[in-house]
């Protein structure tokens, strides 16, 4: 009997018995091992590797998705986020399982490629050359000037205030403007016409719009200063503006636009520029807002801050993407009684320009990879078409501006992320954020800034030489 009659008989074996037969724990019957034998047998098969639990449906999905599509298998591998580039590097080397694509920050791409695991990519569809990415999102994935990656979500800081504190405020504005004008009777046919609740005085309606609220949101330091100055605030506001000043991911963006390290894709050694007049400056202001919204670094967390705003305590503050899904479910379990927007970061001042921080997850090819071909288009499915719902299922906002046209708050964090400045790929300068946050918490407290950024200058700019 030969090979292919015997194996035929095998499986009719199984077919048999496979009603009365499990396997193991796995719950799988001896039938749909054979079945699954039978499809996979001659499909080619790539190995995705992830280290976020919270993308393990996403990413199922999405691979059964493209396998059907191509006709080819995609196994998703949640990994340890533990030494994650380590691992991948351990199984690329000896295991009998390469990872032929996986999540990286892009952070961590210099090392990757060095490493022979990232390989420059195809993008035979033009996915980063048909405008479906900002700038930010292609200079993060690039790695001395070839894209090494490609970009799939980020996370960045964006400007949060309190839209119902904002419309009150502004509706009083209204009300004093007019006021102080000549008072004139209003027409009868303007009385009749102006809808239930709204108030006409003279000829200013105080009916409050969207842009006259957008038009009270601060635009820099200084306008936030004269809106504390000025603001009535209700009795449960402590404060206009509290946030955590403890993280660097929450104060960069004073200093961001003027302090460069690596430059716009974040590995030029020899582009280092953290000691200037313009970051001075800038840390000047932020030294100078200890002493109108005290706030001690040792008592506010991120945490604490955003269960301020949900319980109407303060009016603006500084947060990341994830406080989208947390004022949805304050709200939802009746906790957070207010409406809110989402808009840039004020500039420093008036003059002094802000630039926020982001970090970019790209999906990156294996360099060790035998399916080099099938990975790029497996990411290229994941990055540029498969990336609806992706917020809803996972809390991670792409990176594609094809996706969340409806979400107005994500679209706000978009805009910020258009402007925001990568972390640095460069291995030598990868303590430069904890020595930064360092140095943020000291001018906080009061230190010398002149000769604290100097110093942290220094010590960068020797370990790149």
């Amino acid at each position: 009997m030969g090979v292919r009659k015997r194996l035929l008989a095998v499986l009719a074996i199984l077919c048999v018995i496979a009603g009365l037969i499990y396997v193991g724990d796995s719950g799988m019957t001896v039938k749909q091992e054979a079945e699954n034998s039978l499809l996979f047998r001659n499909k080619e098969t790539i190995y995705f590797w992830y280290s976020d639990d919270t993308l393990t449906d996403f990413i199922n999905s999405a691979a059964v998705s493209f396998g059907e599509k191509e006709d080819v298998r995609v196994i998703p591998v949640l990994a340890s986020d533990s030494e994650y580039l380590e691992a991948i590097n351990e199984a690329s080397l000896h295991g009998e399982q390469v990872p032929d694509a996986y999540i990286l920050s892009n952070d961590s791409l210099e090392k990757a490629y060095l490493a022979g695991l990232a390989s420059r990519i195809t993008d035979e569809q033009g996915l980063c050359a048909a405008g479906q990415f900002p700038q930010t999102a292609l200079s993060a994935a690039t790695y001395k000037d070839k894209l090494v990656a490609y970009p799939y979500f980020y996370e960045t800081s964006a400007f949060l205030y309190n839209k119902t504190y904002l419309e009150a405020w502004t509706a009083e504005q209204l009300a004093a403007r007019a006021e102080g004008t000549e008072e004139e009777e209003p027409d009868i046919e303007d009385m009749e016409e102006a809808e239930e609740g709204e108030e006409i005085i003279g000829e200013f309606s105080l009916e409050v719009t969207p842009e006259q609220i957008e038009a009270g949101i601060p635009s820099n330091m200084d306008e936030v200063l004269a809106f504390a100055d000025n603001y009535d605030a209700p009795e449960n506001v402590e404060a206009v503006l509290r946030w955590d000043v403890s993280d660097i991911f929450y104060n960069y963006y004073f200093v961001g636009n003027y302090m460069v390290v690596g430059g716009d894709t974040g590995d030029d050694e020899t582009n280092i520029n953290i000691y200037n007049d313009e970051t001075v400056n800038c840390l000047e202001v932020y030294q100078n807002l200890n002493q109108f919204f005290y706030i001690e670094s040792e008592m506010v967390t991120y945490e604490s801050v955003i269960q301020d705003f949900i319980e109407g305590k303060i009016v603006f503050t500084v947060a990341t993407t994830d406080v989208l899904k947390k004022l949805e479910e304050a709200k939802e379990e009746g906790l957070f009684a207010y409406e809110y927007g989402i808009s840039m970061i004020p500039q420093p001042s008036a003059e002094l320009k802000g630039r926020s921080l982001s970090v970019t997850n790209c999906v990156v090819i294996n360099g060790y990879s035998e399916h080099k071909e099938l990975a790029n288009r497996f990411a290229a499915y994941l990055t540029g078409s498969y990336y609806d719902n992706l917020y809803e299922r996972t809390g991670k906002v792409s990176a594609n501006l094809g996706a969340n046209p409806d979400n107005e708050y994500l679209k706000a964090f978009m805009e910020e992320y258009k402007n925001s400045d990568s972390l640095p790929k460069m291995m030598e300068t990868s303590n430069f954020w904890i020595q930064l946050e360092i140095l943020f918490s000291r001018v906080w407290d009061g230190g010398n800034i002149d000769s604290l950024l100097k110093a942290l200058s220094d010590q960068i700019v020797s370990q790149v030489q």
